[in-house]
């Protein structure tokens, strides 16, 4: 082929899939909030030894670990691991809380697909 061909043929821009889904890590359906959309995408630095509170979404989180390791602790559902390059849709419905139990801080990408009004995250008492 000649050398213009062979360029053409190759993509400049790669991607990489990370996730396709239509559900969240433990199988709940992913449901949007009603309202007007309102994208949130923040880094959730977790310290080494430091814990979040029980708590759910009522938006849904795709989360993807940048470095470090994270167990979520989803009750009666039992205990994930995530390590460095895992992606995944947070559990919406069901109390969970994220726990750092290594000596290095946790980053992760998370961006929440929610509504005005809507919060991101909701304690669970």
């Amino acid at each position: 082929l000649p050398a213009f061909a062979r360029d053409a043929a190759k993509p400049s821009y790669p991607a990489v899939p990370l996730l396709s889904t239509s559900t969240t890590i433990l199988g709940e359906k992913i449901k949007y909030p009603k309202g007007d959309a309102h994208i949130t995408g923040a880094i959730v630095t977790l310290a080494p030894g430091a814990r979040t509170i029980l708590h759910k979404h009522p938006v849904p989180l795709y989360a993807y670990i940048l470095e470090g390791e994270l167990i979520v602790d989803y009750g009666t559902h039992g205990k994930r691991t995530y390590k460095q390059g895992a992606s995944f849709m947070e559990a919406m419905n069901v109390p969970h809380f994220g726990e750092n139990k290594t000596d290095k801080p946790v980053r992760i990408l998370a961006v929440y697909m929610g509504a005005d009004g809507v919060k991101n995250a909701a304690p669970v008492k």
